[in-house]
């Protein structure tokens, strides 16, 4: 018994070998014959194989002569499955052989449980650097044509809603917390909600784009998106609303890592670069639009209606639904575009694979003029599957144990599964080989994200604070004057009055606008059909007066007194009034100026990305939106501010094109959305506490933004020029 144990544990180690040694000599042939046409290496690999070896693979048993069926071919038939790779004559829908990659010359099955993990690992890296050569050439023969152009336009939608969600945030902040009557201590949480869940967003979505595909995950969070955009838009309560934006937030944080992956995983190595850097225009459009929206709604209250005084549909909730449509059309043309095919292998489904590399290559052929091209691809290379339940149980070897666990796996279990592959997925990031890259980008995206979002929310915030000090500068003052029996029907504006007395006074059907009076005294006076903006009543005493129908709240009389005072019918709500708001028009038209100064910008990196690379783009970008921080201390106007605002926008813009590029190109596919994701998710939060710092000194210093903001650029800018260059790299 002894013996016979003995011999089958001798039998077994030697058929180890044996695999292993035939993974050796495959890799070794792989990376041999990657500079060779397909064809050519078709006709050598096999019969180098057999002289090298001496040995003759079979579907017997070992030892014994080979047994071929009638009909069979060398090219099919009696070799291992890793030789078949490259040979024989497609006949329908090439089949990999997968399910026998582990038969050996004694016709036996070794199984990854007598591998352990390294060896596993060690053979996946292997396949996925033959796949990379692969797959290189066989983008370069489907072309570059119809179908990139036709995804490009589709993806290019989904990056356009990703800049609409950015745009509508501030746009609609001032208006919603206005309509929603929102107190001064809760002003601000809808910009913060809304980046926490395109900070979520990113990480989760990105993530479950490679497990569950970019196709299928990029409809799935677009869907989230437009659907708590579309809702937020009629929810009346404050609390509702950001519930709704949150969410909307979250889907559309997804858009970012799994567009760039997408279309990354469709182009070949010359066209990479150029045409990532295209895409990224349709972020500066979706400004753009939501900027002329802005404009072209917000201000106008006739776009408005209500349903009685509970429910008011003002123009900031038509803009919030306009700016859901790029959404809703991008998950429409979705639906008809096929998955990354880079992924479909990478996951191990090579027929379906080899179905839309075929579709692609016969788009663009028929768009050539030559439909008679035969796409002349047999095989391709799918990399090594590792059971993902053994990365999860890693300390469970006993093979019961594992189909335990799969069969417990319910709903709970998915999704703990799923949260468990995520992370796993994001951990792999920081392993050998590309844990040193990874930090460099850490360190990039967030110093660009801080620099860049920091000083674009300054920008507007300096702007209007000029323009603040401009109009208080021209108030006017009254000092002790006596009205009697005067109707006053017209607007008042920036003006304040102290001391004075109103005497039967009528003020009806008016506006106050920016009006305070202080230590008056309005005795018999009448007001009917008031509206007010930023109007206060200060230390004023009020006799024998009647409110008629206006929006003069408690809110606005401060530390007054009431002698035989009424308030009548007055008005639900905060009142949105944009007429003559020449502040609301001028924020618009600034964004929008600030948008279009990327277009110079994304041209630029556009043409010199491939020829210039990607890393001298990113440093001297980075350092020259550094430099020109300093040119801020001659902004003295809003003229000047404007300027440099749109200088600081075109210099940064090319650091952000050629930055996602190297991102994509550096992370390997099985987690380049989740490291994409991270990294997006990074952005967000130095977002946030760029805001938050920048936007505190506003008012206060000028030197302070522009030294730290010039600083943190500089340093990200040198940091980046250590990255690897990624220009002539396949995409691994």
């Amino acid at each position: 018994m002894d013996d016979a144990y003995r011999d089958r544990t001798t039998l077994m180690r030697g058929a180890k070998d044996i695999a292993k040694e035939v993974k050796k000599q495959t890799v070794k042939k792989a990376n041999v014959g990657a500079d060779y046409t397909q064809d050519e290496y078709n006709k050598t690999a096999y019969a180098n194989f057999q002289d090298d070896e001496g040995y003759n693979y079979s579907r017997g048993t070992y030892g014994e002569e080979p047994q071929e069926d009638e009909g069979s071919s060398d090219a099919t038939e009696g070799h291992d499955e890793e030789d078949e790779i490259y040979e024989g004559e497609y006949q329908g829908i090439p089949d990999t052989g997968q399910r026998k990659e582990n038969q050996v010359a004694i016709g036996q099955l070794v199984s990854d449980e007598y591998k352990d993990r390294e060896e596993l690992d060690a053979e996946r890296r292997a396949d996925e650097e033959e796949l990379a050569q692969q797959y290189e050439l066989i983008i370069q023969e489907c072309g570059h044509g119809r179908f990139q152009w036709a995804l490009f336009l589709v993806l290019g939608l989904s990056l356009m809603a990703d800049g609409v969600e950015v745009f509508v945030v501030g746009f609609v902040l001032p208006s919603a917390e206005t309509d929603m009557c929102v107190e001064n201590s809760s002003t601000g949480w809808l910009g913060s909600i809304v980046y926490l869940g395109m900070m979520l967003g990113a990480f989760f979505w990105g993530g479950l784009a490679d497990k569950m595909g970019r196709r299928q995950a990029l409809i799935i969070c677009m869907s989230v998106n437009g659907f708590f955009a579309f809702l937020s838009s009629f929810v009346q309560g404050y609390g509702l609303f950001l519930f709704c934006r949150f969410f909307a937030g979250f889907g559309i944080g997804g858009a970012v890592p799994i567009v760039f992956a997408y279309f990354a995983e469709v182009l070949a190595r010359e066209k990479r670069g150029e045409h990532l850097s295209w895409l990224c225009m349709f972020w500066m459009i979706g400004g753009i639009y939501a900027s002329a929206m802005a404009w072209a709604i917000i201000p106008h209250y006739g776009w408005s209606f209500s349903m009685g005084s509970a429910y008011q549909f003002h123009s900031w909730r038509v803009f919030v639904v306009v700016c859901a449509l790029p959404c809703v059309s991008s998950v429409v043309a979705l639906t008809f575009m096929p998955e990354s095919p880079r992924y479909l292998l990478e996951v191990g489904k090579h027929d379906e694979a080899w179905m839309i590399l075929k579709q692609i290559h016969d788009t663009n052929m028929r768009a050539r003029g030559q439909p008679e091209k035969v796409f002349t691809v047999n095989r391709i290379k799918t990399p090594k599957l590792i059971d993902e339940l053994i990365e999860i149980q890693t300390d469970t070897g006993t093979w019961y144990m594992r189909w335990f666990v799969r069969i417990k796996t319910e709903i709970f279990m998915m999704l703990l599964c799923l949260f468990s592959q995520i992370w796993l997925t994001f951990m792999r990031c920081f392993d050998y080989p590309v844990k040193r890259n990874t930090i460099l980008l850490v360190i990039v995206w967030t110093t660009l994200s801080f620099g860049y979002y920091g000083l674009s929310v300054w920008f507007p915030d300096v702007i209007k604070h000029l323009q603040a000090d401009e109009y208080a500068s021209r108030v006017k003052r009254f000092y002790g004057e006596r009205v009697e029996d005067f109707v006053f029907n017209f607007t008042l504006e920036n003006q304040i009055h102290t001391n004075g007395e109103y005497i039967r006074d009528r003020f009806t059907i008016m506006k106050f606008k920016a009006v305070t009076f202080e230590d008056s005294l309005f005795k018999n006076c009448y007001f009917e059909d008031v509206t007010s903006l930023s109007t206060y009543f200060k230390n004023c005493t009020f006799t024998e007066t009647l409110f008629y129908n206006t929006d003069l709240e408690k809110s606005k009389f401060i530390d007054c007194q009431f002698i035989n005072t009424t308030f009548l019918h007055n008005k639900k709500g905060c009142q949105i009034n944009f007429d003559e708001d020449y502040s609301a028009y001028w924020i618009y038209f600034v964004n929008f100026l600030g948008t279009l100064a990327v277009l110079p910008g994304n041209i630029v990196s556009a043409l010199l990305m491939d020829r210039i690379g990607r890393l001298t783009m990113l440093g001297g970008s980075m350092v020259l939106s550094g430099i020109s921080c300093f040119f801020l201390w001659f902004g003295t106007s809003e003229a000047m501010m404007i300027g440099m605002l749109c200088l600081y926008n075109g210099l940064t813009i090319s650091a952000w094109n050629s930055l996602d590029v190297i991102t994509v190109e550096l992370l390997p596919t099985d987690r380049r959305a989740t490291g994409f994701g991270f990294l997006n998710a990074l952005c967000k939060a130095a977002t946030v506490l760029g805001n938050l710092i920048f936007g505190s000194l506003v008012g206060i210093t000028i030197s302070i933004p522009i030294l730290l903001a010039s600083t943190v650029l500089v340093c990200g800018g040198l940091v980046g020029l250590r990255l690897p260059d990624t220009r002539n790299q396949v995409l691994m």
